[in-house]
């Protein structure tokens, strides 16, 4: 049987959901048969186990986050400097919290891969692929900082999105201007 490749992004999304609501103990093929508004069965029909499904859900993340061919190219004819590195530090976090059920669904994947070497393994490999991936970027596009400065800002926006799609310490400061602070501290 022939898959259709848009039904199969919109059972992902509905995985993601499925994550973001109900955590990963609340991610089953039924739920997110649900969620997609699909016939009973079809989820199992695209990801044939639950770690095909969380495969295909980690995929839909890298999807889902990438940057804009729009955004990317706006950028790249701009001087590198602190200023354009935290303009795309801004872009990422704003990826991030604009896309909320994805990041949350991320969260989730995480702290679940603590439990599950498997998943540790692929997700492991998925986040060292995507942080070599920056730090090839951002040495291309001459941008200050390199790899340590690069895992930092890994750190701090992973604390930073949990602080800001949870129970914010600071609420009443903008995200725009912590990510401005970050930078300023982390590339002296």
């Amino acid at each position: 049987m022939a898959k259709n490749e848009t039904r199969r992004r919109n059972i992902a999304d509905a995985g993601l959901s499925v994550l973001a609501t109900d955590g990963s103990r609340g991610l089953t093929h039924r739920a997110v048969d649900t969620v997609a508004g699909v016939p009973v069965g079809t989820t199992s029909n695209y990801f044939r186990s639950r770690d095909a499904l969380i495969e295909g859900l980690v995929e839909r993340i890298g999807e889902r986050l990438a940057p804009s061919d729009d955004d990317l190219a706006r950028r790249s004819s701009e001087q590198p400097s602190r200023e354009l590195f935290a303009d795309y530090v801004r872009d990422i976090v704003r990826r991030l919290t604009d896309d909320r059920d994805v990041t949350l669904a991320l969260f989730e994947l995480r702290l679940e891969s603590s439990r599950r070497p498997e998943l540790a393994a692929l997700l492991g490999a998925w986040q060292r692929a995507g942080f070599d991936a920056d730090v090839a970027f951002n040495t291309a596009a001459g941008l200050p900082g390199g790899r340590r400065e690069i895992a930092l800002f890994h750190y701090a926006i992973d604390g930073l999105l949990l602080d800001r799609l949870t129970s914010p310490i600071d609420p009443d400061t903008s995200t725009d201007e912590i990510v401005d602070d970050l930078v300023t501290g982390l590339l002296r």
